[in-house]
């Protein structure tokens, strides 16, 4: 077995991924896959730590569109977010597997507030520490939130599972011409304004020069085999020379 390439990764996932089969709402049996998917880190010996959105439940962006203040807008997409996480504690802890959440919004008796010193210590006794509520701040997506955690962590990598095994010149579901890019630089990324992240987030990775993979989440020994360094059914955007 090949050794892994990272010690410690953020892995930031959608919140769609958690929905039953009306598209909606948590469903358990989702939630457990994810977990056992996430597994295949762990049992690595990779510290993981989790980011994930709240698409399933609330959208603040297409709420404040539709005449919601965006304040309030944001504030119920970062709650939807620490309902996720909840879900997935518990889908984790399904599994034997110990895992902590920490919230921008702590919420006391429910979940801790984040502390980036009680976030590592946590991560390198092998627990999964899943970081919920967002920034704390409105105007800011989970892309953000992702970014902003791992480079506060120390984090090697952010990991973006996706519905598709990469980036593409175009929408591959919509352009049967489109192309996987396996390798782009943070510039190159951003001058082709391929959409990796929201700028905030990409800003953040650049200046920070940390690696993003885009992968699509979901199919078993994928992420084990990102872990060991093998990039071949992904796209890896990296700090240039």
């Amino acid at each position: 077995m090949a050794e892994r390439v990272f010690k410690r990764v953020l892995l930031k996932l959608s919140g769609e991924l958690l929905a039953g089969p009306s598209g909606q709402g948590v469903d358990a049996t989702a939630a457990a896959a994810m977990a056992e998917r996430v597994r295949e880190a762990l049992d690595l010996g990779v510290q993981v730590a989790l980011v994930v959105g709240a698409g399933n439940l609330f959208r603040g962006l297409g709420a404040s569109r539709r005449g919601m203040d965006r304040c309030s807008a944001d504030a119920m997409g970062m709650l939807a977010t620490m309902m996720n996480a909840l879900a997935l504690r518990d889908a984790f802890e399904g599994l034997g597997i110990e895992a902590e959440i920490q919230s921008a919004l702590p919420m006391s008796g429910i979940m801790d507030g984040f502390d980036h010193r009680r976030a590592t210590a946590m991560l390198e006794r092998g627990r999964v520490v899943l970081f919920a509520g967002g920034t704390g701040h409105p105007f800011f997506t989970t892309d953000t939130t992702a970014a902003l955690r791992a480079c506060q962590i120390g984090a090697d990598a952010i990991l973006k599972g996706t519905k598709v095994d990469g980036i593409y010149t175009a929408d591959p579901v919509r352009d049967p011409s489109a192309v996987r890019l396996p390798r782009l630089t943070h510039a190159e990324a951003l001058s082709r304004r391929l959409g990796v992240m929201d700028m905030a987030a990409f800003s953040l990775c650049l200046d920070n020069r940390l690696p993003i993979i885009v992968f699509r989440f979901g199919v078993a020994g994928d992420l084990a085999r990102l872990m060991q360094g093998d990039f071949s059914a992904a796209t890896l955007v990296e700090a240039g020379p």
